[in-house]
């Protein structure tokens, strides 16, 4: 018998992925509401307590709103905003994050997608805190460049609306310049640090597509860790995972530039140890697409583990 889920937002850009994702699988059946139920209170709170499984793709309050709908014990959730991604009672949906992340995502009732920027930095740096290799009250900078869909409808228009108030002609521009970016206490969390992360991020004039990156002096560090232990950390880290894959040392050597774009369209999440290891110099990053593994394909992919499912099901 099929699984029942249950979009709430699925008219949005991850929305509208997951639906494109589960839409063509026998073994998913789909609750969709007509055009002008979608905003009607009863229609959702039927549709919420109808699904096995729901998946909000909301702004934080409405997604908050959605779960106190919910009044079974049966309905399992997995919310895509920021809502929930710190909540003590919450699971962080990032299967590869710990060996036990896995078994906690297939077993929860309340799942919290991470995002797309926490996604790449979290993979880099968790696994380099839990070996040692970086102190928990390191202070750690990362910056990061998203293509526009990132920022939801608003900047989207921005980008493709040419005839639109907001149109903007800009190819590249940083934001969140007063540094509160709203991922930080999800980085700082799941990557087990004392201070906030030192975030700088910034958006290009393309759709899709994601670089994350976190610079580290070696030399600096108390372990004074050599660029290969650092790679050999993460590749220990990710050994057997299907979804994140560490760039061998030779091919590490042979990439002169990375493209945010590459992995487009896929669930996958590659990272790379670049440096100079005469200097002590490392240059991690993450790539991904922002829209893949940083938002519908994570989604996706703890709904198979809740449901029972292959976990690379329709990814």
């Amino acid at each position: 018998m099929p699984v029942t889920v249950f979009i709430d937002g699925e008219a949005g850009t991850t929305g509208l992925q997951i639906r494109a994702r589960l839409a063509p699988r026998s073994d998913i059946a789909l609750i969709q509401l007509p055009d002008h139920q979608r905003k009607s209170p009863a229609a959702r709170r039927d549709a919420l307590n109808a699904a096995d499984i729901v998946i909000l793709c909301l702004p934080d309050e409405a997604a908050r709103e959605a779960v106190g709908l919910i009044d079974n014990r049966t309905t399992r959730v997995i919310d895509a905003s920021t809502a929930f991604r710190t909540a003590a009672d919450w699971v962080y949906g990032f299967p590869e994050l710990s060996p036990g992340q896995r078994r906690a995502v297939a077993g929860a009732m309340r799942v919290s997608n991470p995002g797309c920027y926490p996604t790449g930095f979290l993979a880099l740096v968790r696994p380099l805190v839990v070996d040692g290799l970086l102190p928990a009250d390191w202070p750690v900078t990362v910056n990061a460049v998203s293509g526009y869909t990132g920022g939801g409808k608003a900047m989207i228009a921005e980008f493709e609306d040419v005839g639109g108030a907001t149109f903007t002609r800009d190819a590249f521009r940083i934001y969140a310049t007063q540094l509160g970016h709203k991922h930080v206490p999800e980085m700082q969390r799941h990557a087990g640090l004392a201070h906030p992360p030192l975030f700088t991020p910034a958006v290009g004039r393309y759709a899709q597509g994601m670089i994350v990156e976190v610079p580290l002096h070696l030399v600096a560090l108390p372990a004074r860790p050599s660029l290969d232990r650092v790679r050999e950390t993460l590749q220990a880290a990710y050994a057997g995972e299907r979804f994140v894959t560490v760039a061998s040392a030779e091919e590490t050597a042979s990439t002169g530039s990375l493209q945010p774009e590459a992995l487009n369209g896929t669930n996958a999440l590659k990272l790379y140890a670049f440096g100079d290891a005469a200097a002590g110099q490392a240059r991690l990053v993450a790539l991904l697409d922002n829209l893949g593994k940083g938002a519908s394909g994570a989604a996706v992919q703890s709904l198979n583990l809740m449901a029972g499912f292959d976990e690379a099901s329709g990814l």
